[in-house]
């Protein structure tokens, strides 16, 4: 999305009720801007800018998010989720082809919407997926498009969100190849900084190996976890990642790069993003976090609000195999029953919890008072 107007987003603030100081001040640091075009060295003619707000400020992403605030409401029915300039509206329905009419009928509100606001949807950037039910992944393939401004988008194999990147199965295969590649490649690129016989020293390899080569390939690995086969190919190349700090010869036995180099293995750094992940769920308010209201009753919370039962698991409709895990209930090995993935996010931090009758919770006055019009 693009063109933020700057009278209309004044027109919005003072709709809201913010102070008329504030809006003031927001017209004033958006007004009489203008931008300079550098080409080849030299400083062009400055043009005025009457559009958008600018990058890098900090208060820019909250007011594009106040400008954009009305696209969310009245678009019943489906799930539209916006981070930034970036929308995801998803429907469910019992075909494809009824599937691809409320995505049609939906986006020509959102896109009124967005004329009111005098704004403009990028559609050539339009990834369309189709999700399947367990039922119906070995049934045929959809292949039927959408059609927006005359533009047809056909169905895609996988779609990435915020660096995510989602299959119509929802496997984790899509994802977690991606960003094995991603690895590979910077990897690649920074092992001509260390030729053989020269290059950097052990302290600055294994410094880009913890602040570029994991970030990169644990990217999302507190909430997917690797199968076997994916895991295999993680562990064959993060193996290569120690020997390459410590200079060492391929024969050497892997546990003596891993130790020499201070990189522990590659799952027991997925083990602690998963237990910091799940730190922050159990740890955090309820009224702001869905997931920690979303928890088993028995997890020892200081918090004593819970979502009902049919909102906590989410699962009306399922057969009745899949049932609740109760805190510090061992899992079954093998998994004997099914059960909601919420429930199985406190017992990651049972390590953590030994001697502690609750949990804390966070700081309290991180949380935004009830009576806030700021709150959701």
């Amino acid at each position: 999305m693009d063109n933020v107007h700057n009278n209309t987003l004044a027109r919005i603030l003072r709709e809201g009720e913010i102070p008329p100081y504030l809006v003031s001040w927001v017209a004033s640091f958006l007004g009489e801007r203008s931008c300079t075009l550098i080409f080849q060295g030299a400083p062009g003619t400055p043009a005025p800018v009457n559009v958008g707000a600018p990058q890098g400020s900090p208060i820019s992403p909250l007011l594009f998010l106040l400008y954009v605030e009305p696209l969310h409401f009245g678009i019943p029915p489906g799930l539209l989720i916006s981070y930034v300039d970036d929308f995801a509206l998803t429907v469910v329905s019992l075909s494809y082809r009824g599937n691809i009419r409320q995505l049609q009928d939906l986006f020509d509100r959102l896109a009124r919407k967005a004329s009111r606001l005098c704004m403009s949807f990028s559609v050539a950037k339009t990834e369309l997926i189709h999700w399947r039910t367990p039922s119906q992944r070995h049934s045929p393939k959809c292949v039927s498009p959408i059609h927006m401004k005359g533009e047809p988008f056909h169905p895609r194999n996988s779609v990435g969100w915020l660096r995510y990147w989602f299959s119509p199965a929802l496997d984790r295969a899509a994802h977690l190849s991606r960003r094995l590649a991603l690895a590979q490649g910077s990897f690649a690129l920074i092992r001509r900084l260390t030729p053989p016989g020269a290059g950097l020293p052990p302290s600055p390899c294994h410094r880009l190996a913890t602040s570029l080569i994991a970030p990169i390939l644990l990217y999302s690995a507190d909430r997917f976890t690797p199968s076997v086969g994916t895991t295999t190919r993680v562990h064959a190349f993060w193996h290569k990642v120690p020997r390459w700090t410590t200079n060492c010869f391929p024969a050497t036995p892997t546990v003596i790069p891993s130790v020499e180099s201070g990189l522990p293995p590659v799952s027991l750094l997925i083990t602690h993003r998963q237990r910091l992940a799940a730190l922050r769920v159990v740890c955090s308010s309820p009224s702001f976090h869905p997931a920690t209201a979303r928890l088993h009753p028995s997890f020892p919370s200081l918090s004593v609000h819970q979502g009902a039962d049919c909102a906590r698991a989410l699962t009306r409709g399922l057969s009745s195999v899949y049932l609740p895990l109760q805190w510090k209930t061992p899992r079954p090995v093998p998994p004997t029953r099914n059960h909601l993935p919420v429930d199985e996010v406190p017992h990651r931090t049972i390590p953590c919890t030994l001697g502690l009758s609750r949990m804390p919770m966070i700081n309290s006055h991180l949380v935004c008072p009830p009576s806030s019009r700021l709150c959701p």
